[in-house]
């Protein structure tokens, strides 16, 4: 008999991970996978598009509950918003441009996870590694050479239609 490969429907996530199936949950699951990376503000307003009235706080506490079960994932930058992912299961990192604070995921540099070993593990049993590559992103080094500043406006523009 072939093995089903399909991902579980949402509800079936949710059930999954012993969570009741709710309206507001399916939506911040929705809006997460349409904009990884997107910080609470970003799944508010993707879910507010969607099922229309919604407070801020049930935002917070579906993303809260979603990340305590390990359906999202949290991150938190140095200076920056949390921002959530649906890319769970692996220990990947970050590549985050200064200018406009553009997130990209970064697969593992080497081996398997953590994929990076410290040092000096100090008597800890390290399963995870986190590491945020900063820089600049091509349309932001492009805007900054003072070349194609028309191309960096297009660029920031795309971005923003992709988040809301």
């Amino acid at each position: 008999m072939p093995v089903d490969s399909a991902p579980p429907t949402d509800e079936a996530l949710l059930r999954g991970h012993g969570l009741q199936v709710t309206t507001q949950r399916l939506a911040v699951l929705r809006a997460v996978a349409d904009a990884p990376h997107g910080t609470t503000d970003d799944i508010g307003v993707l879910v507010r598009a969607e099922i229309g009235t919604v407070s801020r706080q049930a935002v917070y506490d579906a993303l809260a509950v979603l990340t305590d079960r390990g359906i999202l994932r949290r991150i938190q930058p140095a200076g920056s918003p949390a921002r959530y992912e649906t890319r769970v299961g692996d220990n990947h990192h970050h590549l985050i441009c200064r200018d406009c604070n553009r997130m990209v995921d970064v697969d593992c540099a080497v081996g398997e996870t953590p994929c990076l070993t410290a040092a000096d593990d100090s008597g800890y049993e390290i399963d995870e590694a986190e590491v945020t590559f900063w820089g600049r992103c091509p349309g932001c080094t492009a805007a900054a050479t003072g070349n194609e500043r028309d191309e960096h406006a297009e660029h920031h523009a795309n971005e923003e239609d992709q988040r809301v």
